[in-house]
């Protein structure tokens, strides 16, 4: 089964594994055109060598794929102005703090120029208790680095992340619309959302249709017993993601779209787990097309 042409889908590289070779070798094994990259070889992709961003675009190259966008973990820290209490680090190999993003916006530009995509993912901050008193903070720092990647032939796209200051549909269509600036978008991930407890579909996708030039596929599951909400393949949660992908159709979106697994089998199995969720998504989306 592969993806229907209508749709340019491709796979965070290290859900499926860090091997950045093995996990194109699955993406292309779909058909799948692009990879979006994040952590390869043990390493966050902003801390790659020369020598490895080389072996990268080689090894990309080889595989026939383009890059979607550079999943840069930048402003995924503390808000200097008010941090999370207490301080917290970014799961995906990476120890930044606000210091650094200045450095870190500009070799994302210089990596995004090198790997042959305009796009760099960027957050908005750990979620403070009240996000809506960090709001004018994050909103002029991240105007400025939009300034900065329009300068720099870059595009920014702000993922709504539930543990980031920005993290629903609602929250991320505000900012953009504040911020209006066309070197910034969004990054639209519904299962985020979802961890708010924002209906993504159709609640949260009606704050930021037209917003966004990327988006994150994956799937959540309410447990019955316990409330407590978890990662799904995709199909196998509550987010109408039949609904979702009609209305980008619809809408004649024509940007990228990278499946962000998260979900895990009992045994752990990365690869599998990956393959578990992306057939479940690639029948959904064969369905809509039919």
């Amino acid at each position: 089964m592969t993806a229907p042409p209508n749709f340019k889908l491709g796979i965070i590289t290290d859900e499926i594994t860090e091997n950045l070779a093995e996990a194109l070798d699955f993406i292309s094994s779909y058909s799948l055109g692009y990879c979006e990259l994040r952590d390869l070889w043990s390493k966050n992709v902003m801390n790659l060598s020369r020598a490895e961003l080389n072996r990268a675009k080689h090894t990309i190259e080889d595989h026939r794929l383009k890059v979607s966008d550079i999943g840069s973990p930048i402003f995924k820290y503390n808000l200097p102005e008010m941090p999370a209490r207490p301080e917290k680090r970014d799961i995906f190999r990476s120890d930044f703090t606000e210091k650094d993003s200045d450095t870190l916006l500009k070799k994302s530009f210089e990596i995004a120029h090198f790997l042959g995509t305009p796009k760099v993912r960027i957050f908005s901050y750990w979620r403070v208790e009240h996000p809506e008193k960090a709001y004018p903070y994050v909103r002029d720092r991240l105007a400025k680095a939009a300034e900065l990647a329009g300068r720099n032939g870059i595009l920014l796209v702000l993922e709504n992340e539930h543990e980031c200051n920005v993290g629903t549909g609602a929250e991320l269509g505000r900012f953009l619309r504040e911020v209006n600036s066309p070197h910034l978008r969004g990054n639209w991930d519904p299962g985020n959302a979802a961890m708010l407890h924002e209906v993504p579909y159709p609640d949260g996708y009606r704050h930021v249709s037209g917003l966004f030039s990327h988006m994150h596929i994956k799937d959540v599951k309410k447990d019955p017993e316990s409330g407590k909400l978890t990662w799904a393949p995709v199909g196998g949660g509550f987010i109408d993601w039949k609904g979702q992908i009609e209305a980008v159709l619809e809408h004649q979106y024509s940007n990228t779209m990278s499946l962000e697994t998260h979900y895990r089998r009992p045994d752990g199995n990365k690869v599998e787990s990956t393959r578990e969720s992306l057939l479940g998504l690639l029948k959904i989306m064969n369905e809509v097309v039919a």
